[in-house]
């Protein structure tokens, strides 16, 4: 007799998927409606804290972990080609060459200290990078995209989140301060808050209480920092293949193993908003389709979450979450007095 092995249907994938993906979403539309109690904080940092809080009781049961691999993986992606709605190519060259040499700056002493001073402390290969580009490009959302790059474990990603949320928060708060001390002007302080702060509703929150051309001016720089995502995800793929040792391929194929599909969709996505194939009146909508999602996915990221592995962690990542803090706002001000003086 011949046993003949049959892969599951979509219709019995989908179905094996649906309790655990539910969950995710559930504690999605909470953390939804407490975070806009709450908007410092944020929908996808509360999903992230209630399904680490729930991962004891939830995440280890085996009916709904397909669900929650999905909402983690597959939602994730998703969110970030939804993400590129918000940006328009245009918005690049209207920040100016004068912008480009800070954001750049910025991004570079970032990620060198993360992987130094990483080192220096003992943290992880993954973990010191996602923080490192929490920090230098755009906080949850670029740690979104890199995380399946890299094939970060949740503990990892749960862990760089809550770092750079911490650091949003204190950016909040002393940075408009920091900016009178200095005698910013409103150009000045939302170049300096766009790029020296992570979540986009952080930067928003810290620039327009500077000033309205400052916290316009900020969203620019900001939405332009998005893009640095690209390369990044590029080069970490390249490196991921080479040190999980992936067998040489052609250039063409190499390259289109390289690239992630989500990134190739959050360029096309960009473009047609560009073009504007993307209604102007569907940009709000798409950005709490993109919030949400990403809230979904890191629900079921906490979900998922080694408590013993955070646990183990300790205060160091938290330690580099603060050096590259303060690393990116000083190098963000110095690269601005340079190129004025």
């Amino acid at each position: 007799m011949t046993l003949v092995v049959t892969e599951p249907s979509q219709a019995e994938g989908a179905a094996a998927r649906a309790p655990g993906l539910a969950v995710a979403v559930v504690l999605a539309v909470v953390a939804t409606v407490f975070g806009r109690v709450v908007p410092l904080i944020g929908a996808p940092v509360l999903g992230i804290v209630l399904g680490v809080a729930l991962s004891r009781r939830l995440g280890t049961r085996a009916r709904l972990r397909p669900g929650i691999a999905f909402a983690s993986t597959t939602i994730l992606q998703l969110a970030v080609v939804v993400l590129g709605s918000q940006l328009s190519l245009r918005q690049v060259v209207h920040v100016g060459a004068g912008s480009l040499p800070v954001m750049i700056g910025t991004l570079l002493a970032c990620l060198a200290l993360a992987y130094l001073v990483g080192r220096r402390l003992g943290i992880g290969r993954d973990l010191r990078t996602l923080i490192g580009v929490g920090t230098a490009i755009c906080g949850a959302s670029a740690i979104a995209a890199v995380s399946p790059v890299i094939r970060a474990k949740s503990s990892d990603v749960a862990y760089a989140i809550s770092t750079i949320f911490l650091f949003n928060i204190a950016a909040v708060l002393s940075f408009p301060a920091v900016g009178h001390l200095l005698g910013l002007g409103q150009h000045a302080f939302g170049l300096f808050a766009g790029t020296a702060v992570n979540d986009t509703s952080s930067v928003v929150a810290a620039a327009t209480s500077y000033g309205t051309q400052a916290g316009d001016y900020a969203v620019v720089v900001k939405l332009t920092r998005t893009l640095m995502i690209i390369p990044i995800c590029l080069a970490l793929a390249a490196v991921t293949r080479r040190r999980d040792g992936a067998p040489s391929q052609g250039a063409v194929r190499l390259v289109t193993r390289l690239i992630p599909w989500f990134l190739v969709g959050f360029l096309l996505v960009a473009a047609a908003n560009t073009a504007g194939l993307v209604p102007a009146a569907s940009h709000a909508g798409l950005r709490t389709t993109s919030v949400f999602l990403i809230t979904v996915a890191l629900s079921g990221i906490g979900l998922s979450t080694d408590l013993a592995g955070l646990r183990r962690a300790g205060p160091r990542p938290v330690l580099l979450g603060l050096v590259l803090w303060i690393a990116v706002a000083a190098t963000s001000l110095m690269l601005q007095t340079l190129a004025t003086a």
